[in-house]
């Protein structure tokens, strides 16, 4: 039997984060909700409802997941399989077996959820995701003969070969440098189709136009440093 560990980051979820807890199967040993400097009611809601709740002052996807990461490793029991699941409630979290089959099943080391759009809710996602979606994964498929169609935050990773990635990005570039960097270690992976519906709430990153053009910034930076890395 697989111990299967779910990261949530959460910033100012408290309408959400319940209904993304309650869903998440119960294969899952712990749920882990990181609160990245929420400001509402998010950090009692996600206890109430079972999880495991830390805080990290410091704004930033990767830094709340750096943050699930530094708690795991202090475990005395590692888990087998690391889930990353956001906490808007966009994902269908009954859907993690599905995503964490193909590791469980046939040994592959890392596995995507891909938004597609026929699985995907009419205005799910916005026209810059779509497009950043596009370029990053155009430019790894040109420079990497990758067959990445999604940067989807929805994805599952074997729990040695995530500490081997060595991941550092704080901010935007979390799931880009992931990628690359399972691209660059020759890691297995695959992409799994998961549906997709319009979030709770308004997105912090794509929806503003500040956060859509530093996160663009820097899933670009980040492909560009690995190609001539």
């Amino acid at each position: 039997m697989n111990k299967i560990n779910v990261i949530i980051p959460a910033y100012n979820e408290e309408k959400a984060i319940a209904n993304v807890i309650h869903d998440i199967p119960n294969c899952v040993s712990e749920i882990i909700v990181i609160s990245n400097n929420s400001t509402d009611n998010t950090i009692q809601v996600a206890k109430d409802a079972g999880a495991t709740v830390l805080a990290e002052s410091r704004k930033g996807y990767g830094y709340a997941c750096l943050k699930g990461l530094e708690y795991i490793a202090q475990l005395e029991t590692k888990p087998d399989i690391i889930v990353f699941l956001d906490g808007d409630y966009s994902d269908y979290p009954e859907e993690l077996t599905k995503l964490i089959a193909p590791i469980v099943n046939d040994d592959i080391d890392f596995v995507v959820g891909a938004r597609v759009v026929s699985l995907r809710e009419k205005h799910s996602m916005t026209p810059q995701q779509v497009f950043g979606n596009c370029l990053a994964t155009t430019l790894m498929k040109n420079f990497f003969n990758a067959t990445f169609t999604d940067l989807g935050p929805f994805r599952a990773i074997k729990y040695e070969k995530l500490v081997a990635l060595n991941m550092e990005d704080k901010t935007y570039g979390w799931t880009v440098e992931m990628q690359l960097k399972v691209l660059k270690q020759k890691m297995s992976y695959v992409e799994i189709p998961v549906r997709y519906k319009n979030r709770i709430g308004v997105s912090k990153v794509s929806g503003t136009v500040k956060g859509s053009i530093m996160a663009g910034v820097k899933i670009i930076g980040w492909i560009f440093k690995y190609t001539f890395k």
